[in-house]
């Protein structure tokens, strides 16, 4: 049995370098699999774009989820913005089995699309299987808390039992309320506030100001956190990808 736990969270601006200069699709595929993670939490993932499919030439034609799964994970997404020429929403990769999987609408308005992806997974060894929550929410403040409600809602029971849980993505929150909401109402703390005081600057990537991207957890121990700045990480989005090492406590 391991109770070791490798994750981390990015939101991949569907493929695309900062400012859609350029497709680094494949890139980002080796830097995932440089980290080694047994779970990854991705945002802004492109189910299909017919578009970039005739713009760039070594576009996959598989969803990005999958091709940036392979055959390494499982993978498992939430279409949230539908539009003529695609699709694009979150995903979650894990290495273990998943065992259910929910995409709960929590868009605030129409033009603003969000959803919360809920996974269950099967680690092997652990008694009580694992809740993962990919999240990206709202630009607007409204529109965050009340998905930080959602969120709350969606897992206080489980949290109540003593499940291990993971919320992970980009929160939108520069103004620093989640992580209070989160640990008031679910218990849950930030791997980054955990290990280093406050939450880590992930974006814009090339000159991190601000604390965009984290991950939660409740029943885990923090063996470390860490941003991946500089290259090739500055060039595969417009965020940063955040990863933690966690042992079950």
């Amino acid at each position: 049995m391991s109770e070791a736990l490798r994750v981390a969270t990015l939101n991949i601006h569907k493929g695309l370098s900062h400012f859609n200069r350029r497709m680094v699709i494949h890139e980002l595929r080796e830097g995932l699999r440089a980290i080694d993670p047994d779970l990854v939490f991705l945002q802004e993932v492109q189910g299909l774009h017919q578009r970039h499919e005739k713009r760039f030439a070594t576009w996959p034609l598989a969803p990005q989820h999958e091709y940036l799964a392979g055959e390494q994970w499982l993978h498992a997404y939430g279409r949230n913005a539908v539009y003529d020429h695609g699709h694009h929403g979150n995903a979650i990769l894990s290495r273990y089995p998943i065992l259910a999987i929910e995409n709960e609408d929590v868009s605030d308005h129409r033009f603003e699309r969000r959803g919360l992806l809920h996974c269950v997974v099967a680690v092997p060894g652990w008694r009580r299987n694992l809740h993962c929550v990919c999240v990206h929410l709202s630009l607007h403040e409204r529109g965050r808390r009340r998905q930080l409600d959602a969120i709350g809602e969606r897992l206080e029971d489980l949290a109540s039992r003593g499940l291990p849980m993971i919320v992970a993505g980009d929160f939108n929150d520069w103004r620093q309320r989640a992580t209070r909401i989160l640990e008031e109402r679910l218990g849950m703390r930030e791997v980054t506030v955990a290990r280093q005081g406050r939450a880590a600057r992930t974006y814009p990537s090339v000159f991190p100001m601000l604390r965009l991207d984290r991950i939660y957890v409740r029943g885990f121990e923090v063996l470390g956190a860490r941003v991946h700045r500089g290259a090739p990480w500055a060039l595969l989005s417009d965020h940063l990808a955040v990863s933690a090492e966690l042992k079950r406590a």
